[in-house]
C-alpha cells in the first residue's frame, strides 16, 4: 500500500511538472495574440452568453471552472476510472500557472513585436504545450479536463489520438465561435498541431515517466 501511494504521489509530482510547461506553452500562445487556443475559445463564447444574460455576471475563470467541472461530472457516468487527483490539479492550477508566465515573460514584450517573432512564440507555444500535455497523460495521475476528452474518445475508439485531439479541437472552436467567442488562424494552427504532437511525443513522456519511477526506486506498472 505504501509503494503504491509513493508510485502515486511521484507521478502526480511529474503531471504537475508536465503541467507547468504545458502552461508555458500555452502563456507564450495567448502572448502571440494570434487567436485563443480552442478551448478557450469555447470558454470565452460561453462567458459572452453568460455576460450578454445580464443576470449573474460570471468572470472567465469562473466559466473555465464550471465547463471543467461539467466535463469531469459527464466522464465520471462514462468511466469513472479516468478522473483522479491530478484532473482535480490540472482544474486548479492552469490559471494561476498561466499568471505567474504572464508576469514571467512580460520583459519580452511579445504582443509588440513582429509579426515573425509573434509567429514564432505562436508555434513554439503550441509545441511546448503539446510536450507538456504527453507527459500529464502518461503520468497516469489524471489528465486536464478538456484533455481528457480527447484521451477518452480516443481510448473508447481505438483511434489515433492525434486525429481525436483535433477532431476534439475544431469541436471547441466551433461550438465557441455560435456562442460569439474570438479565433484566430492562431487558432486553427494550434487546433492541427497539439494533438499529432502529443501523439509523436508520448513514447519520450512514456520514457521519463519510468526513468523518474526508477531513479525513485518505484517499478512502473507498465513494466
Amino acid at each position: 500500500m505504501k509503494k503504491n501511494l509513493r508510485e502515486y504521489i511521484i507521478r502526480l509530482v511529474i503531471l504537475f511538472a508536465g503541467l507547468v510547461v504545458a502552461h508555458l506553452g500555452v502563456t507564450l500562445f495567448i502572448l502571440s495574440e494570434l487567436g485563443n487556443d480552442p478551448f478557450n475559445v469555447l470558454i470565452q463564447g460561453l462567458h459572452n452568453l453568460t455576460a450578454s444574460a445580464g443576470a449573474v455576471q460570471f468572470t472567465h475563470g469562473m466559466v473555465h471552472m464550471a465547463v471543467s467541472l461539467l466535463i469531469i461530472v459527464v466522464l465520471l457516468f462514462v468511466d469513472r476510472s479516468y478522473i483522479k487527483a491530478g484532473t482535480v490539479v490540472c482544474m486548479f492550477c492552469g490559471g494561476p500557472i498561466i499568471d505567474f508566465f504572464t508576469w514571467l515573460l512580460s520583459g519580452l514584450n511579445i504582443p509588440g513585436s513582429s509579426l515573425p517573432v509573434r509567429i514564432a512564440a505562436m508555434v513554439a507555444g503550441c509545441i511546448i504545450l503539446a510536450f507538456g500535455m504527453s507527459v500529464v497523460i502518461r503520468s497516469e495521475a489524471g489528465t486536464g479536463p478538456n484533455d481528457l476528452v480527447a484521451v477518452v474518445i480516443s481510448d473508447k475508439s481505438g483511434k489515433r489520438f492525434g486525429i481525436v485531439r483535433i477532431a476534439v479541437d475544431f469541436s471547441f472552436v466551433f461550438l465557441g465561435a455560435l456562442a460569439g467567442g474570438r479565433f484566430g488562424a492562431g487558432t486553427l494552427v494550434c487546433a492541427f498541431l497539439v494533438g499529432p504532437v502529443a501523439e509523436f511525443a508520448m513514447p519520450f513522456s512514456s520514457a521519463i515517466v519510468r526513468a523518474v519511477l526508477g531513479m525513485a526506486g518505484v517499478r512502473s506498472r507498465s513494466e
